[in-house]
């Protein structure tokens, strides 16, 4: 390819880049464009939105309804401002427009942004004020009829009141003339909505059904709530003292002491709220009224739980106020011998004072429950405390006796085990003193030729160790875990003697049978000198090697003798 194609190529690229550049750009500034057109559009729609029909209409509807004064300025003012909105505030937003038309067609866009976002701000700020004033004229032009709408309503509501007031007039026999008397200014103040009416008196007109509004809502609240007002505070609550009154007098003669739950306080409290509430209701003002009293009440049928409580705790005081004197006074009494008798033990048993410590311990505990249980029953006594704490105090301290005592219990049976050591100790010294019995019996129950050396020396052994038991047993004090010791020890060595002597006579008894068994093969040279052998070691005492050299030799002339003899052997 040659140097000019190359150029030729490049021109066409160049060329071609700078066309669809141009061609970009030119869609690019043609989208802004129409982008800004619209944006100048909605915002001369806007423009014409500001200034409706709606409010000549609304302002003529008005006109023909002045017929005071305050109307007529009110209705003056609104002129001027919807004027003011017409005549210079409209004209300012069009110059705007005018001029983002301008800038529009010389393409001066960094301007135009600008002026637009202006234009926006201030279309939005006449368009509220004309809005605004709209809502201000149709509160006069739709009042009448919002109104009447209103008053029908609560003319409705008012004959309900009226209905159930004269269904149950007794219900309401305290205040009947408050009541009365508001059902009264209900009547005068729809009286007075019907003459601002035709006067067109606007202004008052909202207040007055405002005052009807208000005055028909308490008077809701009182035909609904007053009936249970009189009943609970004139009947309920009252009732409910009474009785209270009755039964906290008859348990004070019977012994309780009832101060801590202040009812003397409470129930002048009470009484003082009930007025209150009685002289609030008498004006017709129940605000919290149904509240307070439901607290009261609540109250005052939580006290019978407390009386309850107290019955229960006394009876729960008195049952432990007896068993726990009981029991501390036995316990006392076992400590007590306990503790005289504790030089004896720690000498007897060979105990230190550590070992012991648990019975001074006990005794200072039992020390201090008894002083804890007359401070308790002092109080009792004096009237200081209350039935509901004595009983908890009792309950708790019985606790503490339970754990001392299961404590003791302990110590007991530690002491009472040492005891039943030495006893078992000595029982068992004559149960190991018998086996070694029978394991010389078992000895001289066959005519060994010589007896094992093995056998004296666990003998021996076995001997040694039951005098130790018996020197223990003599020794004072005993140490029990020495001498659980020595047991142990001859227990297993007497054992191991009635064992090995066991096996020596059983072995020896099975030697000598094989022995006598093989003699009838003595012709065979070879078991003739394997007869022999066990012979020479069965006089020497060796009994075991006696057996197996008998058992080899009959095994050459009997094939599985050997088997045979070592099973029954086993």
């Amino acid at each position: 390819m040659s140097k000019t194609t190359f150029i030729l190529m490049g021109i066409t690229y160049y060329i071609a880049t700078v066309i669809i550049l141009v061609v970009a750009l030119n869609w690019m500034g043609r989208k802004e464009r129409q982008r800004y057109a619209r944006e100048i559009q909605k915002l001369e729609r806007d423009k014409n939105l500001i200034i409706s029909a709606s409010i000549l209409s609304e302002l003529n509807k008005v006109e023909p309804l002045i017929n005071n004064t305050d109307s007529k300025e009110i209705f003056t003012e609104w002129q001027r401002r919807f004027k003011e909105i017409k005549d210079i505030e409209v004209p300012r937003i069009t110059d705007a427009l005018l001029e983002i038309e301008d800038l529009f067609n010389e393409k001066l866009y960094k301007e135009l942004k600008k002026k637009i976002t202006e234009a926006e701000l201030d279309i939005c700020y006449v368009k509220t004020k004309s809005n605004f004033l709209l809502e201000e004229i149709r509160g006069i032009t739709l009042s009448e009829e919002r109104n009447r709408d209103t008053i029908t309503k609560l003319k409705a509501s008012y004959r309900e009141i009226l209905n159930k007031y004269h269904m149950n007039p007794s219900e309401f026999s305290q205040i009947a003339k408050p009541i009365t008397l508001q059902f009264e200014n209900v009547d005068k103040l729809f009286g007075a909505f019907e003459s601002a009416m035709d006067k067109n008196a606007y202004q008052e007109i909202g207040k007055i059904v405002k005052a009807i509004d208000d005055t028909i809502g308490n008077l809701k609240i009182v035909i609904e709530e007053a009936p249970s007002i009189l009943l609970m505070g004139k009947k309920l609550i009252p009732n409910k003292i009474a009785s209270i009154i009755k039964t906290k007098e008859k348990m004070e003669r019977e012994g309780y002491n009832l101060e801590y739950l202040n009812l003397d306080y409470n129930i002048t409290e009470a009484n003082k709220k009930l007025a209150d509430i009685f002289v609030r209701l008498n004006v017709l003002n129940l605000e919290d009224s149904i509240f307070e009293l439901k607290t009261i009440l609540d109250y005052f049928e939580s006290t019978d739980n407390d009386f309850d409580k107290e019955r229960i705790a006394k009876k729960i005081f008195e049952d432990y106020s007896r068993t726990i004197l009981v029991k501390v006074t036995k316990l006392n009494k076992i400590n007590n011998d306990l503790y005289q008798k504790l030089d004896d033990i720690k000498y007897s048993y060979d105990l230190t004072n550590e070992d012991v410590s648990v019975i001074g311990e006990i005794a200072v505990e039992l020390k201090d429950i008894r002083d804890r249980y007359d401070e308790i029953i002092e109080s009792h006594r004096s009237k200081k405390s209350y039935f509901a704490k004595l009983g908890k105090d009792m309950e708790n301290l019985n606790v503490s006796l339970t754990k001392t005592e299961e404590k003791l219990e302990r110590a007991l049976r530690t002491i009472g085990s040492l005891k039943e050591d030495e006893l078992r100790a000595r029982e068992q010294l004559d149960e190991i003193k018998d086996i070694l019995m029978k394991s010389k019996a078992q000895i001289r129950s066959y005519r060994l030729p010589i007896i094992p050396e093995n056998y004296f020396i666990e003998m021996s052994e076995a001997t040694e160790a039951i005098d130790e038991i018996i020197k223990e047993l003599e020794h004072t004090p005993i140490s029990i875990r020495v001498l659980n010791t020595r047991v142990d020890t001859a227990r297993d060595l007497v054992f191991k003697v009635y064992t090995t002597s066991k096996e020596i006579v059983k072995t020896a008894k099975m030697a000598e049978t094989a022995i006598m068994y093989g003699n009838r093969y003595r012709v065979n040279k070879e078991v003739d000198m394997g007869l022999s052998k066990a012979e020479n070691a069965f006089y020497k005492g060796n009994f075991k090697t006696s057996l197996e050299s008998a058992i080899n030799a009959i095994n050459i002339i009997e094939p599985g003798i050997h088997k045979r003899l070592m099973e029954e052997y086993r």
